[in-house]
């Protein structure tokens, strides 16, 4: 009898949460939807998440890419996901804050149709000239852009994202109007850069990164609060004398309908998962900044993410 008791005891306290609560299995497969095409920063965060997950909850948790309308094709079809389902969203500043001030009718309430589950990562924007161009410092550009106006075309990764706003911002502050041409993706706006095409562009650090070593491209300044770890000896914008920061993230969204206590369980395990050093490590490995943020945190971090960028975005006029 007594080992009987031992090995129940055991069993409980396997199942126990840090609270001293039993942590039952969630009930079902987790399906995390990423808005747009694998191989991105989105899909890598998601399914580094998914992998560690599926432990913390004790479920299956499977990574499904629905793509179109630059992700608002999937904001559009999970916002009336029955309460009985679980699905997450990756979202990003170009679905929650941007797409919703831009489009006329973008198909969804990103703040009545989604509730934040937990932040998993920020990203800075950069700013980038192709060989081509005679500049080796943001100060030398912003000198030469001006000297040189009609050749302002500052190349973005979409019309309407966050680094096309961002590059508007840049253009006032040095005092030029650039020309943005929009693109499917950075991979393209990349290449056009590269071949001389364009002579700037704007686009995540972390995608500009890996093209720099050859010397086809070269990173002027990033936009974070401070020198990204990844790349320490490129200068930030302010060091660059531009008072500006402008950074990304990663974060997961549950539909309204998910009941709230859902939402708390599954965003305090991302939050606790991202937490751990393997997980953390796994995802600077990808050249992802790591952040642990229930949704509490999380809901925070947006309405003051939202303060920031609607202005801006409200200020260019752009509409479609």
């Amino acid at each position: 009898m007594k080992v009987v008791s031992t090995l129940l005891l055991t069993a409980i306290a396997a199942l126990a949460a840090p609270d001293g609560t039993i942590a039952q299995p969630l009930e079902g497969t987790l399906r995390i939807v990423v808005p747009y095409p694998s191989g991105g920063a989105s899909d890598r965060a998601a399914r580094l998440v998914a992998d560690r997950l599926k432990d913390k909850l004790g479920t299956s948790v499977v990574v499904e890419n629905r793509t179109g309308a630059g992700g608002r094709l999937a904001m559009q079809q999970l916002k009336a996901t029955p309460a009985g389902q679980n699905v997450l969203v990756v979202g990003n500043p170009a679905l929650m804050v941007v797409a919703p001030v831009v489009f006329r009718d973008v198909g969804y309430d990103a703040r009545r149709d989604f509730v934040p589950v937990a932040h998993v990562t920020n990203y800075d924007f950069a700013v980038a000239v192709g060989s081509a161009v005679p500049v080796r410092e943001f100060n030398h550009l912003a000198a030469w852009l001006r000297a040189n106006p009609e050749k302002a075309n500052f190349g973005v990764p979409a019309t309407g994202s966050l680094p096309h706003f961002f590059a508007l911002m840049i253009g006032e502050s040095i005092g030029v109007t650039p020309q943005i041409v929009g693109y499917r993706g950075s991979a393209p706006s990349i290449t056009d850069l590269m071949a001389g095409t364009i002579p700037v562009a704007v686009d995540t650090l972390d995608a500009l990164l890996p093209h720099q070593s050859g010397g086809r491209l070269r990173i002027l300044a990033m936009a974070g609060a401070r020198r990204s770890p990844m790349a320490p000896s490129i200068p930030t914008l302010r060091e660059s004398g531009l008072d500006t920061v402008a950074t990304g993230w990663n974060a997961m969204f549950a539909p309204a309908s998910m009941p709230a206590d859902r939402v708390r369980r599954i965003g305090v395990a991302i939050r606790d998962l991202m937490r751990e050093p393997e997980t953390r490590a796994r995802f600077e490995a990808a050249s992802m900044e790591p952040v642990s943020a229930g949704p509490e945190q999380t809901a925070k971090m947006l309405a003051a993410y939202r303060a920031q960028w609607e202005p801006v975005v409200k200020k260019s006029g752009f509409t479609q």
